[in-house]
């Protein structure tokens, strides 16, 4: 016999912690299912991103409702998850790049976004002193930062489990199905019942839509990082390009992480990567030539999650074309990080409320399936 809740959520990610948290704080008794632990996969081994720089433009309002949540992450979840605000800088490595970025920022504030902020050679100095001398400029955007991503993935699950929510970890969502106006779905032994079903399930939640009638564009992938030896401090904000592929941060212990989408050979079934080792090399190579402070480095260990990656890069976000009390939160497309805290308080919206005040019409599954209902 299924047990009634008042929503499923099937992901023990950031995004499915911060939904089933946030329902609770609507007053909702959610049940959140998750297949490994909260946290196992991109959620909790992530470069801990907390940016608005350089997103996508239908992501944008929800990446501003986000920061607004994080800047009080303290307060929501009795937990600082070690966020550090010291910026994010995109950096221009010659002109051509540069003259990008303008163009990028122009065109952010004609649409009346501000947070992005065109730097000249002499404020990237002044931000990253160790940058190479040759770059010219670039984009800031100063309220950004990093976070612990296991931190505080786990922080959501716990905080949500004290407001009274039900956490599986360790059972598949399986058997889905909707009968009498409720979705039901099965988690090991168990049985769970609710007129609101979210699929927050990342590279699983692919195969949850498709299942249930909705197929995306979507693509599994496995996004590496490498940790350094400690040198001795040399920048506060983290560091991203415009051209080739880097993230870049250091530590207060002096370590530094290096990032930026290259990618291993995930193996889903099995919860494995395999590293690609000519790319992470790539990686170091760049940190090598535009960080000359970095050469002596050696790098300790590398590792990879795996997550959904959408084909035009941009989230599905939002209810189903096909479905009452069905809504999709995946294909985060390796930026979802930052966005975890404001995409669970507007799901939360979206299901108690019926609708929200942030824009996310553009993210939603009818891009691909014209509703139905």
């Amino acid at each position: 016999m299924s047990k009634n809740v008042d929503a499923i959520v099937i992901g023990g990610g950031i995004h499915g912690c911060s939904t089933t948290l946030h329902l609770c704080l609507a007053g909702l008794k959610p049940v959140l299912i998750e297949k490994d632990y909260a946290g196992r996969h991109a959620s909790g081994v992530n470069a801990g991103g907390v940016r608005q720089l350089a997103r996508h433009i239908p992501e944008i309002p929800l990446s501003i409702r986000s920061m607004g949540i994080w800047e009080k992450i303290t307060d929501l979840l009795d937990d600082d998850c070690s966020f550090e605000s010291h910026g994010q800088v995109l950096v221009a490595e010659d002109e051509d790049e540069l003259a990008v970025c303008r163009a990028r920022v122009a065109e952010l504030n004609a649409l009346g976004f501000t947070h992005e902020e065109l730097i000249d050679a002499a404020e990237l100095r002044r931000l990253v002193p160790a940058v190479a001398e040759t770059c010219p400029g670039g984009v800031v955007s100063r309220r950004d930062g990093a976070a612990n991503p296991a931190q505080t993935t786990t922080a959501f699950r716990r905080k949500a489990e004290r407001l009274g929510a039900t956490v599986r970890e360790g059972v598949a969502a399986g058997n889905i199905r909707y009968s009498d106006g409720l979705w039901h779905v099965d988690a090991g032994s168990e049985s769970f019942a609710a007129p609101v079903l979210v699929n927050a399930a990342g590279a699983w939640a692919g195969k949850i839509a498709a299942d249930l009638g909705e197929p995306v564009p979507v693509e599994t992938v496995a996004p590496m990082l490498m940790i350094t030896s400690r040198v001795p401090h040399f920048i506060d904000p983290v560091v991203i390009l415009r051209g080739r592929k880097l993230s870049f941060k250091q530590f207060k212990n002096g370590t530094v992480l290096i990032g930026g989408g290259h990618l291993a050979k995930p193996y889903q079934d099995r919860n494995e990567t395999v590293l690609d080792w000519k790319s992470l090399a790539t990686s170091a190579q760049t940190v090598f030539e535009l960080f000359p402070v970095m050469r002596s480095a050696t790098i300790v260990r590398a590792w990879a999650g795996i997550e959904a990656k959408m084909k035009d890069d941009i989230p599905v976000f939002g209810p189903s074309s096909r479905h009452r009390g069905l809504y999709h939160q995946f294909g985060f497309s390796l930026h979802g990080f930052q966005l975890g805290p404001g995409a669970g308080a507007v799901m939360a919206e979206l299901i108690v409320n019926g609708g929200t005040q942030t824009r996310v019409s553009d993210l939603g599954i009818d891009r691909f399936h014209p509703s139905t209902l």
